[in-house]
Parts: structure tokens; C-alpha cells; sequence
């Protein structure tokens, strides 16, 4: 009759623990008690239909909120004797019954406490709705992407679940076979000690605990006796059930693992199968919509750029930094090429096999197809500096240009193929094959990836006809050059279509870089790999690194077309993800879905770059910083006094100087101009003057007939030769006076290293000057008139005629007397004084010099020229003496003689003609002196002057300024030509100047490049 209470006090205490330790969290943990109080079957428990006597013990309470007693009072209990049973049940019901209502107790308020704990615990977590957009979008689309219906389907069923889990039926009868210990003829004493000790078996540490103490009475001993009996028995029963339902579970999952076993065997394939196929289908899925994505991001960058486009007047538009870093290998490729600067700052270097796929692994990268192609034939000739970088639009542009190639039209494409072409074969040697001059080339589009690559030419094994002898060994040298430098990233393109055995980059990679820190390795056509390779597990040994010995950062496969030059690049990207997706070697698991596609090789690339750059490029820094100081001491210590003008700064310093010196020429006064015009111009003419008119005309017996002769002649001259000779003069005279001024030395600090430039410049100017082709017909115009004038005015002229005749006449006879001592060798005095004699031949001239004389004072009036009996006579009168001489020689002899007698006799004449301008004036009438002669040579002095001033007139107005301007051009094509400039600026002060000119610009980019990274890292 007591098994009702019993059961409702064991129901009570296991809701009071559960409710005291897990009410905090709202919901009843029962899974977390002991195995036995999660199967005790709770039954509703009658109310007690009397009151049970108070029972007296000994106890102490404890709390559950703390270790402190509660309060320390001690119950005596005095039990009666054993046969008298119903006189003590009552006082063990009123006692239980007292302390369900302290369990009661104890259990609500740890529920409020741990509740009131929990809010506190919860106020001080942070709101994380804050943070929702940390989580990607296409995370909350997932299952439009991801079949959860299919992942459903293929967890096991809940029934099979169920077998798993253990009997609770049979659990509940073992506990109902336990509450029939709590018989009426059972001690309640034992009772109420066995339900404690039932509470402190499931209970926890923080659970109250129930201690009952004995006085030393041998009747308490009989109830521990039976207590513990109870207890014992209790956990044989629960050790009992707990065997047998892991029997059961051990039996139940043998079976279904054997069950699960066969079906694995039987469609173990076909779910392989279908989850690779799902796998792919979910990839293919994610890929297009991370396309779609990165469209939209195109087009909003796009148009972000094209409005910062449109206010580039407004704002000075900031550069990226890849073009920042682009910049600084620029400069120091200028400063140095061969990589005698220790070099190290990071670079993408492309290296391969020739034909292997290098060009076309670039062009997928780039988005374009930009670079020249060939069936077979070397194509690569230079190294060709990529630089990829974001922008609205997909163009691309030449360091030392600044035309832009839309890689969006075809027409463009061609042109820049072509460009870089013609590049490449200006930049080879004659004789060569291959150069080692980089052409830089810059490439932006929406969604590139940020780098620089440097596509060096294909390595080959043999030199074919039309090579030069040493192409094999140039190649590698150019490869190995860009390689050594321990942050160039070596990307190593394989082809795949061919046997491995004949690599041979491979080997000069594994050189390099035997670690494999630094190498990416790239195989590419695995299309056509797939298809001829017999064993496809090679292929998997080759991105697995097992069959090269060379070791690699990561290994990538890629498709690069049909092999079609007309495929566009989406084409051949749409061909590569449909190849990929239908391919054994991702299928069957030989290729990992991040090692295929030029997209995650692109990928790759960029990031592996970007590290490099990252850890290395403030080491260069200071290292480029040490340089400087180097140099500007060098500078101090030999050129204290001195700027440092590099090459550049030193050519716009001579262009200046020599521009002020072109201006000089048109502060040359006019007099002085006209000076040096009409005495170089009588230098000129002044033997034809002399020896085709003067003398012809002298010879004549009258007046009239010389100034016939004289007319027709100055005629002749005039028309033919006379105003060509005079614009020679003139540009004669401009050519002097601006050599004057350029090699002039304006003050004693005179710099000697512009003289190269500034000889070259001349010569250049002087070459390009063309004098104005209507002068001469203007000049003839002006001469023809001058010369037909024989009006004298004054007495002045009159005498400047007489004294420019004389002058003329005197040094004609110096000159002839000069010639004539030549011939005839020198006279007694000098061979008296300086011991020379004459050779035979003068001996033989001055004798038959000394028989023309004879010959000439018998006769004053003697014509020019010798008759043939006079010459026949003097050769006799010769041959009489002893002295044979030749005919020609005579005649020779003769034409120097009678122009010195000739001259003399002039000069005489000119003499007599100083007071002859009254008889001038009146023509001559009535007088025997006529001074025809003078007037010929006025005639000619005032036809100089006149030519002279005409010369003059168009030197300042016209040619200076066409000078001018030549050299002005001069001065810009050599500007433009580096090449021109280091040969004619050199010296060790340039060169100093010009490499500490160039470490403090790479020195500048770099900090700022690297300021500007940090600010991109924060």
C-alpha cells in the first residue's frame, strides 16, 4: 500500500533535480542524468490517507547555492522496536512528506538562481546582427544552389536510427520490478535512506545531499544492513539491463552494418558517381555565379572610373599600385639592364619551351590576344614586360607612347600585334636572333588581376638554319639573368601534348630554384594530353610533381584553345570549362578542382606575387638607399662645386646656350656683315675678274673696243656664275660667324663637355640649311644693273676705284713675283746667306727667264701671248749656251713673266690715272690718258657693295631665323634620341651624375609604393 507514495517521492525528487539544474536553460535535460533516471517509468502517486509521525534524525542541511550550512540543528530520533512497525510508519510518512517540501524548496530556488545567472549572461554577449554582412549573400541562396532534398534522401532512415537506440519498454519494466523493494514490510527508515542514496547516485556535486548519522543502537545497524542490501541489488538490476541492451545494440548494429555493407557494395559506384557529378554540378553553379558577380563588379568599377574619368580636369586622378610598382621597373630597367644593381625587387617570369603555350597562358591572363603568333616559328625575340592592372576599359599602351590600343576591336589587336612585332625586330642586332632590350607593355581591364609578368623567348634545344650561331646560348643566358633574382617567381610552362623526357626548361628551372619556393608549374593543352597519352595516370604524376625533378610552389593544368590564332578569349575559356567538365582526370579524382583553369592559375599568380612584394620589397628599399649614399659622397668628394646635372639637365643647359648663341647672330651689326661679305665675295671673283675680263680687255688696242669686251664679259659672268657665287659667300659667311659664336669661349670657366654636342648640332644645322632658291635671280637682277653703271660722281669715289685697283693690282704682282721665284729658285743673295741652291730645273727657268726679259725691253708693247719663231729663236739662243729646254716650258715661263711686266705696267698706269677724274668728266676729249681700266674696277667695287648689302638684307631677315629654326629642331631630335645623347654628353661626372639620379628616382617610387601599400593593408 506504500508503493504509491514511494513512487510519487521518487517522481518528485527526479523533477526537483531536473528542474533545479537545468531550469536555467528552460528545458528538461534528462538525457544528461544517469542511464537509470532517464528510464524510471513516473507514475501519478495517490495522496496519503494518514499522517505519518514525525521522525527524529540527525541531519544537516546544505544548500544548493552554496557549501555554507544553512543552519546547524540536530533531530533526535528515537526509533521503537521492530515488531511495532505501524507505530513509527506514520512518523517516517510525516517526515517524508516534510522533506519533499525542503527538496521542494531547495529546487525553485536554484531554478530562479541559475535563470537570473543566465540573463546576465546573456545581457553581456554582443549583438551580432551587426555582423550579418560578414556572411557572403550567396550563403542565404544556398539552397537554390544546393539540393538539401537530395543530401535528405541519402541520410539513413529514422527507423533505422530507432534499432540504434536502446529498449525503454524494457528499461521501464526493470524499474517497475524496483519499486516493489518498497514493500510495507520494508523499513521506511531504509526507505527514506535508500531513496537519499538513490539521489546521491544520479545526483550531481551541486545537488543536495542527505546524510543520516547512527547513535551506535544495533537496530539502526539492521537497517543500514538492509539499506545497503537494497542499493546492491539495485545496480545488479541496472548492470543487468544495461548488458542486455548493449547485447541487443552490438547485434542490431552488426547486422545493419553487414546490411549497409551490401548495399554499399551494390551502389557504392553509382553514389561515388553521382556525388562527383554533384560536386561538379555545384561548382559549375558557384563559378557562374561568382561570374555574374564579378560582371556586375566590372560594370560598377566601370562606371566609377568613367566618372572619375570625367572630373580628371578637376583632380589629379591617384595611381594604382600596380602601376606605381610598374613604374619603379621601368626606371630601374633604364638604369641598368644587365642586373649589375643587384636587382631583386619581384617579377612573374614566364619561361617554357618554344611553342609550349607561353604566349597563349599570357594572353588568357591578360584577356587578349595582344601578342604576335607563328606555326613553329620563334616569335618571342626580346623579353616583353606585362603589366596588368584594373581600369573601366580593356586597353593597352606603350611605355614611350601614349597611343592607347582598345583590345575590344579587332582592328586594334592587329595593330598592336604588329607594333610589337616590329619592336621586337628593331630591338635585334644585326646578326642576331634574340635581344636582351625589354619592351614594356602595360594592359588594363575590368576584373585583371594585379601583376607584373615578363614572357622571356621559348628555350630551344638546336639551332635551325637562319639563327645566329650563339641564339641557344643567348637565350638561356637572358632566361637565367631574369631567374636569379631570389624574388622573381618563376612560372614555368609545360607542354603537355608532348613527352616529358624532352624538356628541357625544366632542368634549367629545377637549376635555379631546387627548392621549388619561388616556381609555379603550369601544363598546358591537357586537352590534347588526355586524348594521346596513354596512361592518363602521367598526367596526374606531373601536377603531383612525381615525374620532373624539379619542386614547385603549386601545379595548375590548363587549355588554351583548339589551337585555332582566330579563337577568341571567351571561346577558348568557354572550350576550357566544358573540357574540364567532362573530364576523366577531374572525375576520377586525378585533378583537384583548384588546379585546373587559367582563372584559379591567374589567381594564384597574383596572390603568390603579392606575397613576394610584400616581404621583400622594403629589404630593396634600403639597399637602394645604401646606394645613394654611396654615390652622393663619391659626388662631394670630386665635384664639391658643382650641381649634379644629370645627362638630361646637361643637355637643357647647352640647348640653352646654344640657342642664345643662334640669337647672337642677329645682333651682328650690318657693317660689319656687309664687311665680311664683299671681301669674302672679291676673294671670290676676284681671279675671274682678273684673268677673264681685266686682262682680255687690256690687251685691246682702243677705248672702245675694251669697254666692249669688258661689257660682254661682265655679262656673261652675270648671267652664269655670278649670283650662285655670291649666295655661296653669303652662307659661307653664316656658316663662320656661327662657328665663331659656338666655339667661342664666353668667360674662363669654360665647360669643355658640350663641345661634342654643340660641333654636332652645327654641323647638323648646316647640313639641313637650304639658302632661299629666288635669291640668286633676285641677286642677278640687282648685279646686272649695278655693273651696266659707268657714272662716277665724285672725285671721292674717283679715288676709292684708284686705291681698290692698286690694292688689287699690288697683290696680284705679289703673288706672280711668288711664282716666279718658285720657278726659277732663290737669287744670289739668299743662297749667299742661307746656303740653299738651285735645282736643274729652276737653273734651266731662270735662264730662260732671263732671255724672255731680254726679249721684252726690246719690245714694251709685246702681246700676251708668243709667236711660234719668237719661241723657236729663244730655244736656239738657249741651245747656244748650252741649254736644252723645251718648247712648253718656254711658253710656261713666258706667261708668268709678261703678267709680272703686265702688272707693273698697270700699276703705273693707275698712278698716272689719279688725276685723271677731270678728264674723266669730260670723257676723255682731248687727251692722251685714258683710264678705262679704273672705271671696270669701280664698276666691280660698287657691284660688291651692292651685292653685299643685298646679301645682307636677306641674312638677318631671312636665313638667321631659318637657321634658327634648324637648330631648334636639331636640338628636339636629339632630345628624343637617348642613344645620340650618350655619345655626345659623356664623362665620368655624367655618368655619376646620371646613376644618382636614377637611385634616388627608384629610391622615391619605392617609398611611395610602399606607403601605399600599407595604407591598402590598413
Amino acid at each position: 500500500m506504500w508503493r504509491a507514495p514511494a513512487g510519487a517521492a521518487a517522481c518528485l525528487i527526479c523533477r526537483n533535480l531536473t528542474n533545479g539544474v537545468h531550469g536555467a536553460r528552460g528545458k528538461p535535460l534528462l538525457q544528461k542524468l544517469h542511464l537509470v533516471s532517464r528510464n524510471i517509468h513516473h507514475s501519478r502517486h495517490p495522496v496519503s490517507r494518514f499522517q505519518r509521525p514525525p521522525l527524529r534524525t540527525s541531519t544537516q542541511p546544505f544548500s544548493s547555492l552554496g557549501r555554507l550550512p544553512l543552519r546547524g540543528t540536530r533531530l533526535l530520533v528515537k526509533y521503537g522496536s521492530p515488531p511495532h512497525r505501524t507505530f513509527w510508519l506514520g512518523r517516517v510518512a510525516a517526515r517524508l512528506l516534510k522533506l519533499r517540501y525542503i527538496l521542494l524548496g531547495s529546487a525553485v530556488g536554484g531554478g530562479y538562481t541559475a535563470k537570473k545567472t543566465y540573463d546576465q549572461w546573456k545581457d553581456m554577449l554582443p549583438d551580432l546582427g551587426e555582423y550579418k554582412w560578414i556572411v557572403p549573400d550567396f550563403i542565404w541562396d544556398l539552397d537554390e544552389y544546393v539540393d538539401f532534398e537530395k543530401l535528405k534522401n541519402a541520410l539513413p532512415d529514422s527507423e533505422d536510427l530507432a534499432k540504434l537506440m536502446p529498449d525503454f519498454d524494457k528499461i521501464g519494466e526493470s524499474f517497475s520490478s524496483l519499486t516493489g523493494l518498497f514493500t510495507p514490510g520494508h523499513n521506511w527508515v531504509s526507505e527514506v535512506i535508500g531513496a537519499s542514496g538513490l539521489l546521491l547516485l544520479l545526483g550531481s556535486p551541486g545537488d543536495t545531499a542527505f546524510r543520516a548519522t547512527d547513535q551506535g543502537s544495533e537496530h539502526e545497524k539492521q537497517f543500514k544492513k538492509g539499506l545497503l542490501g537494497e542499493l546492491i541489488f539495485l545496480q545488479q538490476q541496472i548492470q543487468q539491463h544495461e548488458e542486455e541492451t548493449s547485447s541487443r545494440r552490438d547485434q542490431f548494429g552488426s547486422s545493419s552494418q553487414q546490411q549497409q555493407q551490401q548495399k554499399r557494395k551494390v551502389s557504392d559506384k553509382e553514389k561515388v558517381d553521382q556525388l562527383q557529378e554533384e560536386l561538379l554540378r555545384t561548382q559549375l553553379k558557384y563559378q557562374r555565379m561568382l561570374e555574374r558577380l564579378e560582371r556586375e563588379n566590372k560594370e560598377l568599377r566601370k562606371i566609377v572610373l568613367q566618372r572619375d574619368d570625367k572630373g580628371i580636369h578637376q583632380r589629379k586622378l591617384k595611381k594604382s599600385l600596380i602601376d606605381m610598382y610598374s613604374e619603379v621597373l621601368d626606371t630601374l630597367s633604364d638604369y641598368d639592364a644587365s642586373y649589375n644593381t643587384h636587382d631583386h625587387l619581384p617579377r612573374v617570369v614566364v619561361v617554357g619551351d618554344q611553342s609550349a603555350g607561353k604566349t597563349s597562358v599570357l594572353e588568357m591572363i591578360a584577356q587578349a590576344r595582344i601578342f604576335p603568333r607563328g606555326s613553329g616559328e620563334m616569335m618571342t625575340r626580346s623579353p616583353v614586360k606585362v603589366t596588368l592592372s584594373e581600369g573601366p576599359h580593356h586597353v593597352a599602351l606603350f611605355k614611350d607612347s601614349s597611343r592607347e590600343f582598345d583590345l575590344t576591336k579587332e582592328e586594334d589587336l592587329a595593330a598592336l600585334r604588329h607594333e610589337i612585332e616590329i619592336r621586337m625586330r628593331k630591338s635585334v642586332s644585326e646578326g642576331c636572333t634574340v635581344s636582351s632590350e625589354t619592351i614594356s607593355l602595360s594592359v588594363k581591364g575590368p576584373g585583371l588581376q594585379r601583376m607584373v609578368l615578363v614572357d622571356l623567348p621559348g628555350v630551344i634545344s638546336t639551332v635551325t638554319s637562319g639563327m645566329a650561331p650563339d641564339t641557344k646560348e643567348t637565350i638561356f643566358s637572358i632566361s637565367k639573368a631574369y631567374m636569379q633574382n631570389p624574388n622573381a617567381i618563376i612560372l614555368c610552362i609545360q607542354d603537355g601534348s608532348v613527352d616529358a623526357e624532352r624538356s628541357i626548361v625544366t632542368d634549367l628551372v629545377s637549376q635555379m630554384d631546387p627548392q621549388g619556393k619561388r616556381t609555379i608549374f603550369v601544363l598546358t593543352k591537357v586537352d590534347l594530353a588526355e586524348k594521346n597519352v596513354a596512361s592518363p595516370s602521367r598526367i596526374q604524376q606531373i601536377i603531383e610533381g612525381k615525374l620532373f625533378p624539379m619542386k614547385a610552389l603549386g601545379y595548375f593544368a590548363v587549355v588554351t584553345g583548339k589551337g585555332n590564332s582566330s579563337e577568341s578569349i571567351e571561346s577558348i575559356r568557354e572550350y576550357e570549362e566544358e573540357f574540364f567538365q567532362n573530364s576523366k582526370l577531374l572525375k576520377n579524382c586525378m585533378l583537384k578542382a583548384h588546379q585546373v583553369t587559367t582563372r584559379n592559375l591567374s589567381l594564384a599568380v597574383s596572390d603568390c606575387f603579392w606575397k613576394m612584394v610584400r616581404e621583400s620589397v622594403e629589404q630593396q628599399a634600403d639597399a637602394f638607399k645604401a646606394t645613394r649614399f654611396n654615390l652622393e659622397t663619391e659626388w662631394k668628394n670630386n665635384y664639391p662645386r658643382l650641381r649634379e646635372l644629370d645627362r638630361n639637365e646637361l643637355f637643357e643647359k647647352a640647348k640653352n646656350e646654344i640657342l642664345d648663341e643662334v640669337i647672337s647672330l642677329s645682333q651682328v651689326t650690318p657693317k660689319h656683315w656687309e664687311d665680311m661679305l664683299q671681301r669674302s665675295l672679291w676673294e671670290k671673283v676676284s681671279t675671274h675678274v682678273i684673268e677673264n675680263i681685266y686682262l682680255p680687255a687690256a690687251q685691246t688696242m682702243n677705248s672702245g673696243t675694251f669697254n666692249t669686251t669688258v661689257d660682254i664679259k661682265l655679262k656673261q659672268w652675270t648671267d652664269k656664275q655670278l649670283p650662285n657665287k655670291a649666295v655661296e659667300v653669303a652662307w659661307g659667311t653664316l656658316q663662320e660667324e656661327f662657328s665663331r659664336f659656338m666655339t667661342e669661349e664666353k668667360c674662363k670657366e669654360h665647360d669643355d663637355i658640350f663641345d661634342k654636342l654643340k660641333q654636332a648640332v652645327k654641323e647638323e644645322s648646316i647640313k639641313r640649311h637650304k639658302w632661299n632658291e629666288g635669291a640668286e635671280d633676285s641677286l642677278r637682277v640687282i648685279q646686272h644693273n649695278a655693273l651696266e653703271d659707268r657714272s662716277i660722281s665724285d672725285k671721292q669715289q674717283w679715288d676709292a676705284a684708284i686705291q681698290f685697283m692698286e690694292e688689287t693690282l699690288q697683290s696680284r704682282l705679289k703673288d706672280t713675283e711668288s711664282v716666279i721665284e718658285d720657278m726659277v729658285g732663290p737669287d744670289w743673295k739668299k743662297r749667299w746667306l742661307y746656303w740653299v741652291g738651285r735645282s736643274k730645273e729652276q737653273s734651266i727657268r731662270n735662264e730662260t727667264k732671263n732671255e724672255l726679259e731680254k726679249m721684252m725691253k726690246c719690245n714694251d708693247e709685246h702681246p700676251a701671248y708668243l709667236a711660234n719663231d719668237e719661241v723657236t729663236t729663244v730655244r736656239k739662243n738657249l741651245e747656244a749656251r748650252g741649254v736644252a729646254v723645251d718648247p712648253c716650258l718656254i711658253k710656261d715661263t713666258w706667261h708668268q713673266v709678261y703678267r709680272r711686266h703686265f702688272l707693273k705696267k698697270a700699276l703705273g698706269h693707275c698712278n698716272l690715272c689719279r688725276r685723271g677724274f677731270y678728264y674723266y668728266q669730260r670723257h676723255f676729249v682731248d687727251s692722251e690718258l685714258e683710264c678705262n681700266d679704273v672705271v671696270l674696277f669701280w664698276r666691280i667695287q660698287r657691284m660688291l657693295a651692292i651685292t653685299a648689302n643685298t646679301l645682307r638684307q636677306q641674312l638677318t631677315n631671312t636665313e638667321v631665323r631659318r637657321l634658327e629654326k634648324n637648330v631648334k629642331e636639331v636640338l628636339e631630335d636629339f632630345a628624343e634620341d637617348c642613344e645620340k645623347k650618350m655619345k655626345l654628353l659623356t664623362g665620368k661626372r655624367v655618368q655619376l651624375a646620371e646613376d644618382l639620379k636614377k637611385v634616388r628616382e627608384i629610391q622615391e617610387k619605392l617609398e611611395a609604393f610602399i606607403e601605399a601599400l600599407h595604407q591598402e593593408e590598413k
